[in-house]
Order: structure tokens, then sequence, then C-alpha cells
């Protein structure tokens, strides 16, 4: 099966967002056994979607679509995949209900101009959206298919996946095609794959890997007739998978890095702080995204001037010393951080985000360290990226390094 992605929207082609759902749907595709010939952008004008589908379906037998679904004029994709079809759209009273009631649900009144949203085509059935108003389509004419999802990512990825993929998985296969997620901190992508070796030459299981803002997804992917089946071969190839990667293994699915390292130090008892000056509060944001964090979590220190580090507790000597051993600061740092925060456990960072170096440290330089109860442990590390991603790449080792340590320890 040959597809095509064609992502709608004028705001893409201005730039003033990135289009994030045709990466995400490109991804999905192998795992279906289709082959990704195209992708485009087009903007909300209807001519030019309407020869956008009509190229389309002259040549792919899939189109894929996320874009131009809302309620207003601009959202063109029903009218385009009408007017190439030849096709009326008509609205069905029990959509529109539905899309009243998502409305009433939330104490609001539905403005009439949502009403649009309801509307099908004959040859298209309606993919219901529960997170959103934009109900997608499905259509089957003449041998080809058209999936159209919203635009707003969250609501085209749960679309794809409860709607979407498992339609296509039963025409592609005449099964079912099901996928699990195990998450990697601390290694690399390319690290990633040296380590799971020929597992990644499956054909069924398979097996790849994804580089992920909270560290690296490996997903693994079984076809078969019945979801029975597909769990039983993921259920064998799994621990192989595991077994070569436990060292960074933290959770699968659904799991969050920090929400895993904070049931430790909850499990535990352990009362945490950090004190962060390179990452400029990055860390702390980090820790607190976990629900309950306030269980362990007991102060963030952002110390980014000498007067602020002296204020918290670092020591004149040590400060005057900075520039020549840096890493001394952050053990200061940390230990000040602990002591001032009533804590068994903090994590400090200093270094330099640039773009000029400072203090005789390059630009990307990061200090790490991580005080157990006064025992600690210090990692260096250096960056070539912009001020942000440092600080969100730092925030993420450093609490790699907690991660780690707290693994190692029986505290």
């Amino acid at each position: 099966m040959r597809a095509e992605i064609l992502s709608i929207g004028t705001e893409l082609l201005l730039g003033q967002i990135v289009d994030t759902n045709a990466n995400y749907l490109a991804q999905q595709l192998p795992a279906l056994g289709v082959d990704l010939y195209y992708v485009s952008q087009i903007g909300d004008n209807l001519q030019r979607l309407s020869a956008a589908f009509k190229q389309a379906l002259d040549r792919s037998d899939l189109i894929i679509t996320s874009g131009g679904l809302g309620p207003t004029e601009d959202d063109l994709t029903r009218e385009a995949i009408a007017d190439v079809f030849q096709e009326h759209l008509e609205v069905q009273p029990h959509l529109e209900a539905e899309l009243r009631g998502f409305f009433q649900r939330r104490g609001r009144t539905m403005p009439e101009r949502n009403v649009k949203q309801a509307s099908l085509i004959p040859s298209a059935n309606y993919l219901p959206n529960p997170v959103g108003t934009a109900p997608g389509w499905w259509v089957e004419r003449d041998g080809k298919i058209i999936a159209s999802m919203p635009g707003v990512p969250h609501e085209m990825h749960k679309m794809w996946e409860e709607q979407v993929q498992p339609r296509l998985a039963r025409l592609i296969t005449g099964g079912v095609i099901v996928s699990r997620t195990l998450k990697l901190v601390g290694i690399g992508e390319s690290h990633a794959e040296e380590a799971v070796g020929d597992l990644t030459r499956s054909t069924n299981p398979t097996l790849a890997t994804y580089a992920k803002s909270d560290g690296i997804h490996l997903r693994l992917t079984a076809k078969a007739a019945t979801q029975q089946e597909a769990d039983r071969l993921l259920d064998e190839f799994e621990p192989r998978v595991r077994n070569r990667v436990d060292e960074w293994l933290y959770g699968t699915e659904t799991d969050s890095f920090s929400a895993v390292v904070g049931a430790i130090l909850r499990e535990r008892n352990l009362k945490l702080a950090v004190a962060e000056s390179a990452t400029g509060g990055q860390l702390a944001t980090l820790i607190t995204e976990a629900p309950g964090a306030s269980d362990y979590f007991v102060a963030g220190y952002v110390a980014y001037s000498a007067e602020a580090k002296r204020a918290l507790g670092v020591s004149e000597q040590v400060l005057e010393e900075h520039g020549t051993v840096p890493q001394q600061t952050t053990r200061a740092l940390a230990a000040a951080a602990r002591t001032a925060a009533g804590a068994d456990v903090a994590v400090a960072t200093t270094g330099n985000a640039g773009p000029d170096a400072a203090e005789n440290k390059p630009v990307g330089t990061l200090h790490m360290v991580v005080d157990i109860r006064g025992r600690q442990v210090c990692q260096d590390t250096q960056y070539s990226t912009t001020r942000t991603e440092y600080k969100r790449r730092g925030a993420l080792e450093a609490l790699y390094l907690l991660w780690r340590e707290l693994k190692r320890t029986n505290v």
C-alpha cells in the first residue's frame, strides 16, 4: 500500500507551527507495512486543497490528513474531499447532538459555526474524537482510502491509535498490530541501537529506536491474526530486549521519568532539594511534573550569582576558587541546599550555558553533584547546543544521575 500525508493549515506554511504530526505519522506507517511516498503541506485554500487531494488520489492508495477539520471558514478539509468526489455535505443530526453534548458537559453553549463539524458526505464515516470537537473522517471509494484527523497533536494521536491504525491493520494484515514501548535514559539513540544489536533486524516483532524529550524510546511491534497471538509474540521478545538495556531502562508506555524517581524517594521516605545555577530551575520543574511531588520534594534554589550562592551557605573560599576548581562550588552548593532544606538528598548543577565562555569554563560545560546524606557523586558533561536545549538536557541528565545513585545505594 502506497501512502501519502497531507498536512493542512496556512500556519504550517508561514512557519508559525512545526509539522510534528507528519513526523509522528511517518513513524507509525512502517509497522503497518505501508510505504510512505509523499508528504505535503497545503494552506487553507479550497482550490489548492482540492488539487492536492486529486493528485494524491492519482498516485497513492492511502491519504492521511491532519488539520482543517475545525469550525471556522478556513477549515476546508471536508469541503475539499466533497469537491473531489463531487458529493454533497450534509449535517448529521446524531453528530450534531454529540457536539452539543460535548459543549454542554463543559457548561458552555456551542457556537452555531461548529455545526459544520457534524457534516458528512455519503462516502464518509466519522471517527469519534472524545477529546475535542472535530470528528475525523474515514472515506473508502474506488479502492482508495482517506483518513482525515484533527491538527491538534494530542487529538490526532488519540484518533490514530484508537480509530485509524486498527482499521488499517485489519485491512492490510487481516489481523491486529500491537505495540509496546520501553523507555531509556542516560544513553543516546546510536548507543541504544548498538546495545540491542541484532534485535533491530527482527521482522516480527520489530524493534525501532526513537529519540524523545524524555530519553530514548524502544518500540516493539507485533503483527498477528489475534490480539492474543500478538501479545504472545511480544511476551517472548520483550525480555530479550530488556536484558540488553536494563542499565538504562526506567519504564514503559505512560511512565514518566520524574514520577519513577519520585516513587523511589517516596518509598524510601527521602526528602529532596535541588540547587541550580546552570539549569536555571529546569531541574525543579522536571521533578515537580510528577503528581504528588510534594511528598518528597522540599525546596529548589536557583542561585545564579555569587551573592546567592553565598547566601545559601557556600563559603567565600570556595567562591574565590570557583574559576579554577568549578566542581568544588557544585559540591558546596549541593551540601548547602541539603542542609538549608533539611533534606536527605540534594542535587546541584553549575556550568556555562553560553553563548560566551566564562570563568574559564567552555561554553556547554555542565557540572552535576548528587549528595545523599553527605556522600557525594560528581559528573561532568559537555553540550554543543542552544541555551534552552542545554538546560533541558542538563536537567534530565542530573535527574538521571540521581536515579542511578539511588539504585546503587540502600539509603
